[in-house]
């Protein structure tokens, strides 16, 4: 007997595939449907039972007329083909056409309504705004876990947290649930949270079983419902008291942010102390209106003017014996000062009479009385008459009289 490797196997497995489910049609559930950037789109098709993978590239899915998604429920044509390097078959869909709502979708509609008509969604218990102990049932393997904690720790809030190892996939799913509510609803917590991460609508199902809704409708205790991502949505979603998108958006919804809580606190202190002190500032107002009840306005004011006056006096006086002190000291300073004001302004005075003659000794109008005149050329005093031109103006000025001349000649004198 010939001994294959893993590859030569998965190639005769492909080649048989390839061959035999050339052109194929299969009905089923839309699951865990992907449209990828590059125009690929990758699901898988489900039953009750069973699920295969599907793929429809982008040369096909451009084609499409209608957009599909989970839930739905589709005819697919294509062919069957291995994909060797991990020797897994997927339907290469060429064709979609719907078929209408997928069965677990069906389902799940239908048990909405049913238990939307019973008012299982109507009556919400609170959430406590300052949780203390919180029991969380949730998978312990998971990593839901590290998510809240690390949500809790940066709220700053203290909070105490009781893991209930909780089944939250699978048929026996629904009991474990149900069991550990039923449990968590004896602790005197002061809410529950069940929590999971996301998944196909079957993954999450469990959420949606009867067993499950009546647990959390019948328990006392608050409970929050954080199952999957913010598109997922199951019944306990709905009779929760609280529905999360996440399990970590769960703890930033029901745990308080210490921050928040200080800034509020200072709010409040402000608040308080300006109330004391509009408190004591009526008691004021009273007690006045007391003393004035048993005083009359006139005499409270005669009072004061006559206190007024008596202030006014002694000011005086003060002012006064403050003067005559000064007036003393400083008396012989001003003495000095006087004498030596005299001396200098007699020396001022002197020098200015001294410069005054002096000015007037030059005054060309002085020089005018005395029988000389002024003259000049083009407004330019004549400093010698050598240097007058021939035909020159010159003009001529005393004290009382101005000539106009014109130089006819010019002589030289030996």
């Amino acid at each position: 007997m010939k001994v294959f490797s893993v590859s030569e196997l998965n190639e005769q497995i492909k080649y048989i595939f390839d061959g035999s489910f050339y052109h194929i049609k299969v009905c089923g559930e839309v699951s865990n449907f992907v449209y990828h950037t590059s125009g690929h789109m990758y699901f898988s098709l489900k039953d009750k039972d069973s699920v295969v993978r599907c793929v429809m590239f982008k040369s096909y899915a451009s084609r499409l007329s209608f957009s599909i998604k989970d839930g739905d429920s589709i005819v697919v044509s294509g062919s069957l083909s291995v994909y060797s390097p991990r020797g897994e078959y997927q339907i290469n869909i060429q064709s979609i056409e719907i078929d209408g709502v997928g069965s677990l979708q069906e389902s799940f509609l239908k048990l909405k309504d049913e238990y939307q008509k019973k008012g299982y969604f109507d009556s919400k218990k609170s959430i406590p705004k300052f949780p203390k102990t919180i029991a969380l049932l949730t998978s312990k393997t998971g990593d839901v876990i590290n998510d809240i904690k690390m949500v809790a720790q940066k709220r700053g809030w203290g909070v105490d947290f009781i893991l209930i190892n909780t089944k939250v996939q699978g048929d026996d799913a629904k009991f474990s649930i149900a069991k550990n509510i039923a449990y968590a609803d004896t602790l005197g917590v002061d809410c529950i949270v069940l929590a999971r991460g996301g998944g196909s609508i079957e993954d999450l199902w469990a959420f949606n079983e009867a067993i499950v809704v009546e647990s959390i409708f019948n328990a006392n205790t608050p409970i929050v419902s954080a199952i999957g991502h913010e598109p997922d949505y199951v019944l306990s979603d709905y009779v929760a008291d609280l529905r999360a998108p996440t399990p970590s958006a769960a703890m930033s919804m029901i745990l308080p942010d210490i921050s928040e809580i200080l800034i509020t606190i200072d709010t409040l202190s402000s608040r308080l102390n300006s109330v004391f002190a509009n408190i004591l500032k009526q008691k004021e107002y009273e007690n006045l209106s007391i003393k004035l009840k048993f005083q009359s306005f006139d005499k409270i004011v005669e009072k004061q003017i006559q206190k007024i006056s008596r202030l006014d006096v002694l000011l005086d006086k003060a002012i006064n014996n403050k003067l005559s002190v000064l007036g003393a000291t400083i008396q012989p300073y001003f003495a000095r000062l006087y004498s030596a004001y005299e001396l200098q302004l007699s020396k001022i005075s002197n020098k200015f009479y001294m410069t005054k003659l002096a000015l007037e000794s030059k005054n060309p109008q002085s020089t005018k009385k005395k029988g000389y005149f002024y003259a000049s050329v083009n407004g330019k005093g004549i400093d010698s008459l050598a240097n007058v031109e021939v035909d020159s103006k010159i003009i001529l000025e005393d004290i009382d009289i101005m000539l106009e001349v014109v130089v006819k000649n010019k002589i030289l004198k030996n």
